[in-house]
């Protein structure tokens, strides 16, 4: 009879009876639905992003044009030209082919659009809503692309420009706008995309896809690390690479500025170099293990590469991915319930850094005119799956043998989802019935076997009669306890209508 007592005693509290609702999503209808102000939310993402990236280079082309003192007639190619070249689209230039552009300005650009997704996908979004950012974060930078199209096609009558794959172009545009916006969008709602999926994800994909892009973003780190340090110990030949500027204070400011831009690309390279594999430089080739001797730009960023011969020591530098994917073992560790035996997260964390690593590859690498395709091999993503997994599975069951078992890990909502002994299984808007009684009743069974709370019109969670039966029988039951303790026997038959107590034989005191 404890039991229910207190689970009365709970019902009849004047906060719980208070206590308000949990807010429930609502649900769009669509289009037509969408208020003005979730409509100038589309449009500002749609337009802010490529606006600002237009006005950029609208003051880049004409300020150069000024600087060297050349007419304007070209200006409108050029400006279609560097729209297609931000969204990394392969041009032809004369006869010389570029299809590697600097990832400085674009990765600005898909800054801009991931942020502001992120800003539309907030809290006041519908779940329903959500498609129609990652459309308006497309639709306006492929409105711009085919303008600049048109342009480049006009353009190439007067400048030696010649218009590109129709295809190719908006294919660039829309891969790389459609991801920048899915990153944001799951930056702040990353639960309501997963619960748009068919089927429900494991609960180890989410540890391990944020392991992977860790040990991607520290292989970056390492990658530019290495680029500074041999640009530093090449600086000798920093000199030999201004002789293009002639001298020019404008000519040496460009030179540095487009070394900046490219210094990404670089830092790709040297991830792929530092992993074990092998970047492409038009005939030549360049690793830890062999180097191929090629002609490469003049400009300042490719004095770091290395003429060779290859050095033994070189190979020490196998321990900075080997070094990544323990980290990333000991990230699934903490937190996911990764054993020995499954390792699941693990094996997700290598998969995800070895398809963002060939996704890198793809977009930092290209042609180059007469020196040949500058890029990393597709074998540099099979051997980051390796380090990853290999070193990974050892971190992470180095974790569970020596540093204990996984701490509790919160997402953004604060729930805790996933410990050694409990799963956060329940759903997102909804609170458990077994959250409002106390901690002794906190055993799933006896909480599904408590009566579910009636949904009055009284403004309550409880319907008053409800409440005032339950505090009547709280009443009873704390007399019929009283009598029993004086020693008093109470007959109960549901038959009878009347009772009759009997008093039996009191001790002697």
């Amino acid at each position: 009879m404890s039991a229910p007592k207190t689970a009365l005693a709970r019902l009849s509290d004047p906060d719980l009876r208070e206590s308000p609702r949990p807010p429930v999503r609502r649900r769009g209808g669509g289009f037509g639905s969408l208020t003005p102000e979730r409509a100038r939310v589309l449009m500002l993402v749609a337009a802010r992003p490529s606006a600002i990236t237009m006005l950029v280079i609208f003051i880049l082309v004409y300020g150069t044009l000024f600087a060297a003192g050349g007419g304007m007639s070209g200006s409108s190619g050029a400006i279609a030209a560097s729209w297609l070249a931000v969204h990394q689209v392969p041009l032809v230039i004369g006869k010389t082919s570029i299809g590697l552009w600097p990832l400085v300005p674009t990765a600005i650009m898909l800054w801009m659009v991931a942020r502001e997704s992120a800003e539309a996908a907030g809290p006041d979004c519908e779940t329903e809503e959500l498609g129609w950012v990652i459309g308006a974060a497309v639709g306006g930078p492929l409105l711009i692309t085919a303008v600049c199209l048109a342009v480049a096609d006009d353009a190439s009558a007067v400048v030696a420009l010649q218009p590109p794959d129709t295809l190719a172009a908006f294919g660039w545009v829309l891969g790389l706008s459609a991801l920048a916006a899915a990153v944001g969008i799951a930056s702040q709602r990353w639960r309501d995309l997963t619960d748009l999926l068919p089927i429900r994800l494991p609960d180890w994909v989410v540890p391990g896809f944020r392991a992977g892009m860790t040990a991607v973003g520290r292989l970056l780190a390492a990658g530019a690390a290495a680029t500074v340090a041999s640009f530093l110990i090449h600086w000798s030949r920093i000199g030999d690479t201004y002789q293009a500027a002639g001298g020019s204070v404008f000519g040496v400011l460009g030179l540095t500025l487009l070394s900046l831009a490219y210094l990404p690309n670089v830092a790709v390279d040297a991830v792929s170099v530092l992993a074990g594999g092998q970047v492409r430089i038009g005939p030549g080739s360049l690793s830890l293990f062999r180097i191929e001797g090629a002609p490469v730009p003049a400009v300042p960023v490719t004095a770091a590469v290395p003429s060779g011969p290859v050095a033994v020591w070189w190979l020490a530098l196998l321990v900075v991915p080997a070094a990544a994917g323990v980290l990333a073992g000991l990230d699934c560790a903490r937190t996911s319930r990764d054993r020995a035996a499954a390792p699941w997260a693990t094996l997700t964390a290598a998969g995800v850094a070895a398809v963002a690593v060939a996704l890198l590859g793809a977009v930092a690498g290209g042609e180059l005119g007469t020196f040949g395709r500058i890029a990393p091999t597709l074998v540099t993503a099979a051997l980051v799956f390796v380090w990853v997994a290999v070193a990974g599975y050892v971190g992470m069951v180095g974790s569970r043998w020596f540093g204990g078992p996984a701490v509790i890990a919160a997402d953004e909502y604060g729930d805790e989802y996933y410990d050694d002994e409990y799963y956060y299984e329940d759903d997102e808007y909804e609170y458990a019935d077994d959250d409002y009684y106390d901690d002794e009743y906190e055993d799933e069974e006896d909480a599904d076997d408590e009566p579910a709370p009636a949904s009055a019109g009284t403004g309550g969670w409880y319907d008053e009669s409800d409440l005032d039966g339950a505090l009547e029988a709280e009443l009873v039951e704390d007399q019929d306890e009283d009598v029993a303790a004086a020693g008093v026997k109470s007959v109960e038959n549901s038959d009878i209508v009347d009772a009759e107590v009997v008093e039996g034989d009191l001790p002697d005191k």
